[in-house]
């Protein structure tokens, strides 16, 4: 739980930081970004390190499932954002792509720290 709480803190207060000095249409925009990537890789996460206290050799069945969901959800999160809530599109795709590159940073070095263990 401690990764999740990093997650969630690195992703809060970098928001907050931009926040400050964006205004309303960019801080809704960059929230939105920043919240689907969080919720699934803080999921993502607490799924893995429950399957491998559970039994190691689960873990790579599960991430291959949950591959194939963060995909589809990925897109359908993308579309219901730009499209269905018409967010402002620049804000939102580099805070989705920067959100989503620095959580799984985080996840795989916590996988190899979980490994090493």
């Amino acid at each position: 739980m401690r990764v999740v709480a990093a997650m969630v803190a690195v992703s809060v207060g970098s928001w907050a930081l931009l926040a400050a000095f964006a205004d309303a249409g960019v801080r809704t925009a960059a929230l939105a970004g920043m919240l689907g990537p969080l919720a699934v890789a803080g999921a993502s996460w607490v799924a893995a390190e429950r399957a491998w206290r559970r039994s190691p050799e689960s873990l790579t069945p599960l991430m291959i499932t949950a591959f194939a969901g963060k995909m589809l959800f990925f897109a359908a999160y993308v579309v219901l954002m730009l499209r269905g809530l018409s967010l402002a599109a620049v804000p939102f795709i580099a805070s989705f792509v920067s959100y989503f590159i620095g959580l799984y940073l985080i996840e795989a070095l916590s996988l190899k720290r979980l490994f090493a263990r």
